[in-house]
């Protein structure tokens, strides 16, 4: 039984007219940039976060780069990020103006290790990004704390998890910004590119719309120099028919999860993910640990079942990052996880059949 890794196609089959209905009101509306669905989206979205404003954008990578351009990010300035992520949270960093300074994952749960964030931190350092990778939070009650000790600013990285909680809190609301990607295979994905920042901070909200449209609110009124980062408004309304069932796809999400744990466990050397105390993962991605992860990876693929790696290379040990010299040991949970994680199918759609087939597999390997 062939096992994608995700299947889109099916995910819209399923809420076809709803889908096709958004884009037909679209384009009879001819409201293709901006209008009243990405204003409808922007309302709906802060509403179903918790959270007072949504700022649109293109992209998840450009959500991150305006929250760093509205904070006034410059030269000189350090922020201090996760060794473990995707290239665009420590990229944004330095098109933004600053300097990316990496800390070490906590070895359990991918996520950023407060006491090596604490332990980067320099006069120069102005804020935090934390990154609730795969979609498990990260341990904000520490870094809220360190950054309140150290008077820095914390964004939080949520492009993988959507609707997670930390302590009963919403992620997202305890930084002073937090970036959303919409990309279509994230759990709540566009049919194409498209992204969000939420704060609850009015003014900054304001200055980050302004720096998405050009440097103004108003068509030909610009106050600042901004870029072109706005939300289509066919993305829009696809995503507010979308978001009604996110509930219930994470929860789908939840209970595959529960599943693979249970089929799993008990297998030789496989380290299914780990959750931490407090924390509600919404699985964007079900990421295994295991040795022989290449030849495992093969079988799986041999057998048709789909499987990715999320990250191959831990971000200090990019080319890009090659100026830095970084060494393994600066960080040892990082460098180990690149060899070892495999992620396995995982969508809101995925049947207990399919599951099975993945976890016999592994079992035979």
């Amino acid at each position: 039984m062939p096992v994608p890794f995700a299947d889109l196609q099916l995910q819209y089959q399923n809420i076809k007219a709803q889908i096709d209905g958004a884009i037909a009101a679209v384009i009879r509306d001819n409201a293709f940039i901006r209008g009243p669905y990405v204003d409808a989206f922007e309302r709906e979205f802060a509403s179903a976060v918790d959270i007072k404003h949504c700022v649109s954008c293109a992209n998840g990578t450009d959500a991150l780069y305006l929250a760093m351009a509205a904070l006034k990010v410059k030269p000189g300035d350090e922020v201090i990020t996760t060794a473990h992520s995707w290239i665009s949270t420590s990229a944004m960093i330095t098109h933004a103006g600053g300097t990316v300074v990496f800390a070490d994952t906590d070895g359990t749960t991918f996520t950023i290790d407060p006491a090596a964030v604490e332990a980067a931190i320099t006069p120069r350092t102005v804020g935090i990004i934390p990154v609730h990778l795969y979609g498990q939070p990260a341990d904000m009650d520490a870094i809220m704390a360190i950054a309140r000790k150290h008077k820095l600013w914390v964004i939080e990285d949520c492009a993988q998890a959507h609707l997670a909680r930390y302590k009963g809190q919403q992620i997202g609301t305890f930084g002073t910004a937090a970036t959303y990607s919409f990309y279509p295979g994230k759990n709540l994905g566009a049919m194409g590119d498209a992204g969000a920042v939420v704060t609850n901070d009015g003014a900054l909200a304001e200055h980050m719309t302004m720096l998405a449209r050009h440097g103004g609110l108003i068509k030909h009124q610009h106050h600042i120099e901004g870029i072109n980062s706005r939300l289509d408004g066919m993305q829009a309304a696809i995503l507010s028919a979308k978001l009604p069932h996110l509930t219930e796809w994470t929860k789908a999400r939840q209970d595959a999860a529960k599943i693979y744990d249970a089929g799993l466990n008990q297998i030789e050397d496989v380290v299914v993910p780990s959750i931490a105390a407090g924390r509600t993962h919404v699985y964007h991605l079900y990421t295994i640990q295991h040795p022989r992860r290449d030849a495992l990876a093969v079988h799986l693929n041999a057998n048709g079942v789909q499987t990715a790696i999320n990250y191959p290379t831990a971000l200090p040990f990019l080319a890009a990052y090659i100026r830095f010299r970084h060494r393994p040991e600066q960080f040892p949970n990082a460098y180990r996880d690149q060899s070892r994680i495999l992620s396995l199918p995982m969508f809101g759609e995925i049947t207990s059949d399919q599951q099975i087939e993945v976890i016999d597999l592994i079992r035979t390997f």
